[in-house]
Parts: structure tokens; C-alpha cells; sequence
């Protein structure tokens, strides 16, 4: 099976527990206004890889990797769900910790063939990343132009099947940035008993010259970045939320 990679980064050190080797997949149905990564959107192209030759350099630099494994990332992995599935599965056969970052967009509750697939990934899958973009369904439409529901349906599953979750959420000026919206977000993470982490990231536009680079519309251009203090803020009220939804379950 051949997988398409955008691209590979042998010494990762935010994308999972330890150094990582970190696997950045070709292709993503999401169309996020602040992704730094837009040449990762399209489906198909990248190099052409084996499940052989991404192991080859991991066990290249095994060492350095003892407290840490290999993260899969986008794009979105889950586009390529039968190559990261084999890759995964390689990995556990050799003892190696596995991480999927994700969005979850592609999961099909109602498909028993493609849910069969996702259940044979989660028993080689270590750690989920999961990014929640926005907690209200219009507002996580016109921030990603992707519907909601699949990623709250995919974090409840994983939360169902016990897999270990970091819930990742980019806090940006106008969009996100909003404590109603924080605190619900708070509330629905509660529901969950699998996070672990919770990573809550302040916009940057650091972006910005990938998109003049590409000949493309930086939609968010006149958003500036998010200071440490209103991240600090956020983050405390999304973990007030997750506190009084777990006290309200008691």
C-alpha cells in the first residue's frame, strides 16, 4: 500500500509525548481560516510512500525516539485511514507509540464497512490529538466549512472505546475568542472521561506568507495574534466549563 506525505519531520517535540517522528499526510476536506498548512488541502500528490520505507526512518534515528513514537498529522491522516491503519499497525508490532492528529471529520457513524476500518485503527492507536475548531455547529461551519457533528460524534466514540485523547482548540480573536463559546466548550470536554490534556492555543499569522507564496487569500489578514494573557484567560474558562460539567454528573 502506498500512502501520499506532504512531509516528514524526524525530531518533533509538540505533537505527542517525547521526540517524534511526525508524519504530516497529504489531503483535508477542512478549509480551517487560520491553517498555516494550506498545500496540504488537496487530495492526492505528495511523495509516494510504503508503510517500509516511513518505518526505515524511524528506526534511522530509534534512539533519539525512546520516550516518544510517531504521529501521524495533516492534512488530516484519516483521508489515507487504510495507510495509517497499516502504518500504525507496523508500529505496535514494534513496540512503538502511536499518535493520530486529527479532526475526526471523516468519521461515519452510519457506515458499518468504514466503522469497521476506524475500529481497527483505535486498537493500534496509542493517543488521539483531537482538534475541536468551534463548539457552536454555524460558527465551526464558516470557520472550517465542514459541519460539526462528525467531530463530536468522533470524540464521544473515542471517550466510548477509552482511547487516551489531548484536546486541542486555537483560540482566535472574533471567532473563538468568546467565553460563552469557551465555556460551552468546556462543558461538552467534561462529558468526556478520556482527555488527558487539554492544549488551547492562541492564534498566530504566521501563515501569512505561505498563502502570498501560493498566490492565495489570507482570509484572516487583519486578525492580529492572540496575546499569552487572553490564552491563559481562555483556557480557564474552558477548564471552569469542564469542572461544572463533571460536577453537575457528579
Amino acid at each position: 500500500m502506498v500512502g501520499h506525505i506532504h512531509s516528514i519531520e524526524s525530531f518533533g517535540t509538540v505533537d505527542g509525548p517525547g521526540v517524534r517522528l511526525v508524519v504530516f499526510f497529504q489531503g483535508c476536506p477542512m478549509r480551517c481560516l487560520y491553517c498555516h498548512n494550506p498545500d496540504t488541502w488537496r487530495i492526492g500528490g505528495g511523495m509516494e510512500m510504503t508503510v517500509a520505507q516511513v518505518m526505515a526512518l524511524y528506526e534511522k534515528n530509534r534512539s533519539f525516539y525512546q520516550r516518544g513514537g510517531i504521529t501521524a498529522t495533516g492534512g488530516d491522516p484519516l483521508v489515507q485511514l487504510e495507510f495509517v491503519t497499516e502504518l500504525f499497525t507496523e508500529a505496535a508490532r514494534r513496540g512503538i507509540h502511536t499518535c493520530l492528529d486529527t479532526s475526526g471529520i471523516t468519521f461515519r457513524p452510519e457506515d458499518p464497512a468504514r466503522m469497521e476500518l476506524f475500529d481497527k485503527l483505535l486498537t493500534v492507536t496509542d493517543l488521539v490529538m483531537l482538534d475541536i475548531k468551534h463548539i457552536d455547529p454555524e460558527g465551526h461551519k464558516k470557520l472550517t466549512g465542514q459541519p460539526l457533528g462528525p467531530i463530536l460524534a468522533f470524540a464521544r466514540y473515542l471517550d466510548q472505546k477509552a482511547v487516551p485523547v489531548w484536546i486541542r482548540h486555537v483560540v482566535v480573536p472574533g471567532i473563538t475568542y468568546d467565553q460563552e463559546e469557551l465555556y460551552r466548550l468546556g462543558r461538552f470536554i467534561g462529558t468526556l472521561r478520556n482527555v488527558k490534556a487539554l492544549d488551547v492555543l492562541p492564534y498566530h499569522d504566521m501563515g501569512k506568507a505561505k498563502y502570498e507564496k501560493l498566490g492565495m487569500d489570507y482570509a484572516l489578514k487583519d486578525v492580529k495574534p492572540l496575546g499569552r494573557d487572553e490564552a491563559l484567560e481562555a483556557r480557564q474558562t474552558i477548564l471552569r466549563g469542564i469542572r461544572d460539567a463533571r460536577e453537575k454528573e457528579g
